[in-house]
């Protein structure tokens, strides 16, 4: 059984850093490809980034492009975000997603993503 557990959130400033932290259990994590969504209630859910599951590719939204990285350290089976200069926008209910499949390629799209964590909310401050 898969299970997605992010934290990390909170009320925050605009500017600044803040790191994401999304852990895994129920199979292998290092297999799989991670992505990152946010939803603001009233809007549709958004795509933010996503990771291979090496690693050593990542491709990011353009609204997040140049503030936002993501990583991963499969030996502590977990996913981070890190978020830097924080802006209101940015304010959303964050969730880490993963693939059923192993080695899936690294998708922008909610629909190539099987399992989702419970979110963490990150509300910017202005």
């Amino acid at each position: 059984q898969v299970q997605l557990v992010e934290s990390g959130g909170g009320l925050v400033q605009a500017g600044g850093s803040l790191r994401l932290s999304c852990t895994a259990s129920g199979r292998t994590f290092s297999r799989f490809t991670m992505g990152w969504f946010r939803q603001v209630p009233g809007k549709e859910r958004e795509f933010v980034a996503g990771i291979r599951w090496t690693g050593d590719y990542t491709i990011y939204a353009d609204s997040v492009k140049g503030r936002f990285t993501t990583s991963r350290d499969n030996d502590k089976n977990t996913l981070y975000l890190q978020i830097n200069s924080r802006k209101s926008e940015d304010t959303a209910v964050y969730y880490c997603a993963t693939t059923a499949s192993p080695f899936a390629r690294v998708s922008d799209e909610g629909k190539d993503y099987d399992y989702w964590g419970q979110g963490t909310q990150v509300t910017v401050s202005s």
